[in-house]
């Protein structure tokens, strides 16, 4: 299957990452570029954006980029960094560069911006299976 068609079903098949609203802004092979709006109902006791909106955001851009290599990609380790508090109305974008990948392992960053602040950093590893993605 080709690497852009990938994130595209993969985000048609994902019912979370589309009950948080997002959106596939680019795909080329071994990135993706996703965006959503923190809504209401995703505010903490402190009326900021729970700390999984912005962790959740960051892993789709992270699946969806991992799995452009054609074969399923599934995440062993991530981890994230919180910069800034997010609020409701915040637009929000995740970046995902893949920087490594061998026959097993994938290695990426991803950046959570609002506009052109970095709010949150990203990190993960994936194991690819042997199973590729089809039509």
């Amino acid at each position: 299957m080709e690497a852009t068609k990938i994130p595209h079903k993969m985000l048609i098949q994902d019912a979370f990452s589309t009950w948080l609203g997002i959106e596939l802004l680019e795909v080329k092979l071994g990135r993706c570029k996703v965006a959503m709006t923190v809504r209401k109902e995703m505010l903490n006791s402190m009326g900021k954006a729970h700390g999984g909106i912005s962790y959740s955001l960051a892993d789709t851009a992270f699946g969806f980029a991992a799995n452009t290599h054609g074969k399923y990609a599934v995440s062993i380790e991530t981890s994230i960094n919180h910069i800034e508090a997010l609020n409701e109305g915040d637009y929000l974008t995740a970046e995902s560069v893949i920087e490594k990948v061998n026959n097993k392992l994938g290695f990426n960053i991803v950046e959570v911006k609002r506009g052109d602040e970095l709010v949150a950093l990203f990190k993960g590893v994936v194991y690819r299976t042997s199973k590729e993605w089809e039509e």
